[in-house]
């Protein structure tokens, strides 16, 4: 008659917690490389982890509908400044066109306001916001002012103090600002979003770029057609009397 081996109830229960833990490791994704992948699948991106062509080209679309806009304005700008009426008047006629620059921003806000409220914005604003989106308006309302001011000098004649361009003026006044512009907006960035590493670790072709930037500025308003020969002639009271 053999004898009967009793295990003590700790080895029965170690036991059973093997068996367990062997079922559970073999139903668990990291076993399965299948399940792992369709978890992987459903899992949704982190936010512009790899934006999509569809937001690279809305961006830039809007991009290039700034550069078009800014790109003829200041040639529409001054067009609208020598269509004022001159005689007594000519002192005048920068502000008055500038004045209706003011008129065209009042109404493109209107349509901003409408816009919020179309998508449900609550129109609150926060304190840091209202102060800085201030300063910005206010920075681009004197550099358009300043604009027309540059304009009317540039347009004036040599003899008078001013740069003898006449109509050709916006060719001359216009590269100076949108060459210099993007120059001092990434320095500005720079300094309110210092970059990692400081000024060392900015790559030397920057430095160049906005060498390059400045120089072309320089030719494009120097040597532009608008600018050499065939111009219009000075209109006089000989000229008239034909």
């Amino acid at each position: 008659m053999g004898l009967r081996q009793e295990h003590p109830i700790w080895v029965s229960m170690l036991q059973t917690n093997c068996r367990f833990q062997l079922s559970h490791d073999l139903h668990s994704p990291l076993a399965n490389p299948r399940t792992l992948n369709e978890e992987s699948a459903s899992t949704p991106p982190l936010v512009n982890s790899k934006p999509t062509s569809k937001i690279m080209s809305t961006w830039l679309i809007y991009a290039l509908i700034t550069v078009f806009s800014w790109g003829v304005y200041a040639v529409i700008l001054h067009k609208g400044r020598g269509l004022m009426p001159m005689g007594a008047e000519t002192p005048h006629a920068g502000l008055k066109a500038f004045l209706l620059v003011c008129v065209a921003y009042a109404a493109v806000g209107v349509i901003a306001a409408v816009l919020l409220k179309f998508r449900g914005s609550d129109f609150s604003f926060s304190k840091d916001g209202l102060t800085w989106s201030f300063i910005a308006g206010f920075a681009g309302a004197l550099g358009a002012f300043a604009l027309i001011l540059a304009l009317g000098a540039a347009a004036m004649p040599i003899a008078k103090g001013g740069g003898g361009f006449g109509l050709a003026a916006a060719a001359a006044v216009a590269p100076i600002v949108f060459a210099g512009a993007p120059i001092v907006n990434t320095i500005t960035a720079m300094l309110l979003h210092p970059p990692e590493g400081g000024l060392k670790s900015i790559p030397w072709p920057f430095f160049l770029g906005c060498v390059l930037a400045a120089c072309g500025a320089f030719l494009v308003a120097k040597f532009a057609p608008s600018n050499s020969g065939g111009g219009h002639k000075p209109v006089t009271a000989e000229t008239k009397s034909h």
